[in-house]
């Protein structure tokens, strides 16, 4: 894929953005705003933080079926980044293999 323009990779780039922060969002969800709901009593952390994460989980799935038709990724491909971004890891390893493949 290294032959495409900078153009052609601009929609890729921005999805390997949003996989990027739409995992730290779920991370900080998990570990920073839950725990301060439940041990500290500060309910309006989930509120703000889930909110936010929702709005990037939505660009997140997007942009995933924008790139799905850009690129012509297959079926497989775009159902496993898809099952990925339900686990808090998982974007920051799509976002790698992005990287790598499309040499951004």
């Amino acid at each position: 894929m290294s032959n495409n323009s900078n153009n052609d990779l601009k929609l890729v780039k921005s999805f390997a953005m949003i996989a990027i922060l739409e995992a730290i969002s779920y991370l900080a969800l998990l570990f920073v705003a839950m725990p301060l709901k439940y041990f500290m009593d500060m309910p309006e952390a989930v509120k703000y933080t889930g909110w936010a994460h929702g709005l990037l989980f939505v660009l997140y799935v997007g942009m995933l079926l924008a790139c799905w038709i850009t690129y012509r990724w297959g079926f497989l491909r775009v159902v496993m980044f898809f099952v990925g971004s339900l686990l808090p890891i998982v974007p920051f390893l799509v976002e790698k293999r992005l990287k790598k493949e499309y040499n951004l």
